[in-house]
């Protein structure tokens, strides 16, 4: 499993703006082959930052993820909603365990 963990800004008076695609990007991706999980959530004490978390089966899932038209029309749009301090990483899970 690849786990997908980051979290990004966007100012203010983009975040309405920014619900509404982040809403669109992420029902289009969790309906995609390969997806087990696909979040963005908004810091309680910091209005702006959001966290990043998703799951896929492979990197070959995770590949075609970013190739697909609503990953494009994402990037522009984060672009144009002055997105900044974007940090994301992807990890390599073995075998998960309820706590």
């Amino acid at each position: 499993m690849i786990l997908v963990i980051g979290e990004f800004r966007l100012p203010l008076a983009s975040i309405g703006a920014g619900r509404e695609a982040m809403a669109r990007v992420i029902a289009t991706s969790r309906a995609e082959d390969g997806c087990i999980a696909y979040a963005y959530a908004e810091d309680v004490l910091e209005p702006g930052l959001f966290r990043v978390n998703e799951a896929w089966e492979s990197c070959d899932a995770l590949a075609a993820h970013f190739e697909m038209p609503h990953m494009k029309q994402w990037q522009r749009e984060r672009a144009e909603l002055g997105m900044t301090e974007r940090k994301v990483t992807t990890y390599e899970a073995g075998a998960a365990e309820p706590l």
